[in-house]
């Protein structure tokens, strides 16, 4: 996959998109696109009370990111190849999880208006890892409003995820075993992690370093 402009790192809370992000930015001189999640004013709150604070949280993630990638849309905008720790998509993976069934239909009626204003990643990498490596670094960064995120929530959270790359078709997917990779320790992972994505073209592709 050496002809992509636009790649997006996608995963669970925590499993490593930002570092990944930066590293392939550095690597490819490329735009990284960063998800300001603390810059949303209901999230601390939403992780106190989830069902009084899930559908704000989740209506101002929808418009931030929308605001963030609708200027893609443009392929004339580009001056560079592009990195984002995110799809747009990801945002129905939190909303379906999290608010009840009104606020679903409310929340649909909403995306499917934007969802049409934003361009498919030409190529994505899912770091997929299991609940002792998602909640390890969860508190090693030390966010203190993630604190109370219980393993429940993230059990969930990685069926959710899980689902829906087994049934994406969109683009090349690379499905990286996060549980074994340290790109920032060792740079021979980051440097096999290139070589694999040569090779890609379609489809759902695996990656492991014990492989």
């Amino acid at each position: 996959m050496e002809n992509w402009d636009y790649i997006a790192i996608e995963g669970v809370i925590g499993v490593g998109k930002t570092t990944l992000v930066t590293l392939l930015a550095r690597e490819y001189n490329a735009k990284a696109i960063l998800e300001d999640v603390d810059g949303n004013p209901f999230l601390h709150a939403f992780y106190e009370d989830p069902e009084r604070y899930a559908f704000p949280t989740q209506i101002f993630f929808l418009l931030s990111r929308y605001k963030e990638l609708q200027n893609l849309t443009n392929r004339e905008l580009f001056t560079k190849r592009i990195v984002a720790d995110y799809i747009f998509d990801k945002d129905k993976i939190f909303a379906y999880i999290n608010l009840e069934k009104r606020e679903r239909i409310l929340y649909d009626k909403i995306h499917n208006l934007l969802h049409k204003d934003i361009v498919t990643p030409n190529f994505i990498i899912y770091l997929q890892a299991n609940l002792d490596t998602i909640m390890e670094r969860i508190q090693k960064r030390g966010r203190n409003y993630e604190r109370s995120i219980n393993e429940e929530y993230i059990k969930l959270l990685i069926q959710s995820y899980n689902e829906y790359f087994f049934h994406f078709n969109k683009c090349p997917v690379l499905i990286v075993n996060a549980n074994e990779v340290d790109f920032v320790k060792y740079s021979s992972h980051f440097k096999l992690l290139k070589e694999e994505m040569k090779t890609i073209t379609s489809g759902i592709n695996y990656f492991s370093i014990g492989q």
